[in-house]
């Protein structure tokens, strides 16, 4: 059985041949680099994530490793109209195969429609979630009716206002006027 405390560590080959659901949940602040997208890290935001190894015959029937994976969390980030934080759910599910080393990995990628990854003894669980839900984020997120008056346009004070100085080419126009 995987305890909470051997996420990071965990064996992918025995996790799939035990084929039993995995139910997690860690501190946003324990995924440094997701939390660094937070506009303020709340302390009680959880990421909440389910796994589920399997072991499943490859093309030669030959058992192989699969985690099938989803997570979310609920993430304040900067809303791209209003500047203001805007909270965001962010979640991914998702379907991996493992290979035996990079070298399969490269070899198996352009030909294979699902993702890959290469098995260890000790695969940290919690990086890939954190992987998936940073490529889960949105590239603009917005609030759906943004909270204050946006400010639509900037503009000088001065813009548009008559110049002092006289144009320079009102004395061309006038040596091209016909004279009288």
């Amino acid at each position: 059985m995987v305890t909470s405390t051997s996420y990071r560590k965990l064996s992918i080959a025995a996790f799939a041949l035990e084929a039993a659901p995995l139910k997690g949940r860690a501190p946003l602040a324990q995924l440094v680099r997701l939390a660094e997208e937070a506009v303020q890290a709340k302390a009680d935001r959880m990421v909440h994530f389910q796994a589920l190894g399997s072991m499943r015959s490859d093309a030669a029937g030959a058992p192989v490793p699969w985690l099938q994976l989803n997570g979310q969390v609920e993430i304040d980030l900067v809303c791209q109209r209003c500047l203001e934080p805007v909270s965001t759910l962010v979640q991914f599910d998702r379907e991996f195969r493992f290979v035996e080393s990079e070298e399969a990995a490269l070899d198996q990628d352009e030909a294979s429609e699902e993702d890959l990854l290469v098995s260890s003894p000790q695969f940290d669980l919690l990086e890939l979630v954190e992987d998936e839900l940073l490529m889960a984020l949105p590239v603009s997120p917005k609030h759906d009716k943004c909270p204050g008056d946006l400010k639509l346009s900037a503009a000088d004070a001065d813009f548009g206002a008559p110049s002092e100085r006289p144009n320079p080419f009102a004395k061309l126009a006038q040596l091209k006027m016909p004279k009288s």
